[in-house]
């Protein structure tokens, strides 16, 4: 798990790997900009249904708090969601680097399959989390495992995603993989609270993504290995 660690992020430098880091924290922002614009003539329109006939200014200062606070509420849902559509790119420049020989027999699963998964597990995230809001707001009267019970939800999602990201590239059906291509629970809930935790970080949460991808393609292509060794 270190050593995946350090060659992910030895990697950051990679003028590949910049690239697609690049594209993946413009388009973060960007909807959430584009998010924040639809609030704002949301909230226009609903002001003027009112009657307030000057609701501009509290519209414009009402749809940046909301596009705030969306941010720091969703920003490891979208995160993610953008992460999909480039992971075959980044999985791509790790394998190119790193094992050769699993690049040239990989099945490039494009970017519709990535937009595809990239939903469902936004959907995820946000069903689970939804259905753990009670458990959350008792955990937050008592004061005690909010945190820990956070993390473990979103740990066990992520590492399932992540290494799918990987195994997408290589196998017909992701959501069936065999033992080769599977890392362990413990591997999986590992990765994900790896990548939880750097999402939860003010801007290394935009390094998060691509460093979970790398992390998980040197995880899976090492089991991988050794199991055919």
């Amino acid at each position: 798990m270190i050593e995946a660690f350090t060659r992910a992020l030895a990697q950051l430098t990679d003028r590949k790997i910049l690239v697609i880091l690049l594209r993946v924290v413009l388009l973060t922002i960007l909807l959430f900009a584009l998010f924040g614009v639809a609030a704002y003539f949301g909230l226009v329109w609903l002001f003027t249904w009112l009657g307030w006939t000057d609701g501009g200014f509290a519209a414009a200062a009402a749809a940046a708090i909301i596009a705030i606070l969306t941010g720091v509420l969703l920003f490891r849902i979208v995160a993610i969601f953008v992460l999909n559509i480039f992971s075959d790119d980044i999985v791509d420049a790790v394998e190119q680097r790193y094992y050769p020989e699993f690049a040239e027999q990989a099945k490039p699963p494009g970017y519709a399959l990535g937009i595809r998964m990239g939903l469902a597990s936004a959907g995820r995230a946000l069903g689970y989390n939804i259905l753990a809001i009670p458990l959350y707001v008792l955990l937050l009267v008592t004061g005690v495992g909010l945190p820990v019970a956070f993390f473990t939800i979103n740990a066990v999602l992520l590492g399932r995603d992540l290494q799918d990201m990987v195994a997408a590239r290589h196998v017909d059906d992701y959501r069936a993989l065999s033992a080769d291509w599977s890392l362990s629970k413990l591997q999986r809930f590992i990765l994900g609270l790896i990548a939880a935790l750097l999402l939860a970080v003010p801007f290394v949460n935009f390094l998060a993504p691509v460093l979970a991808a790398a992390m998980a393609s040197h995880l899976v292509h090492g089991k991988k290995k050794e199991r055919s060794a």
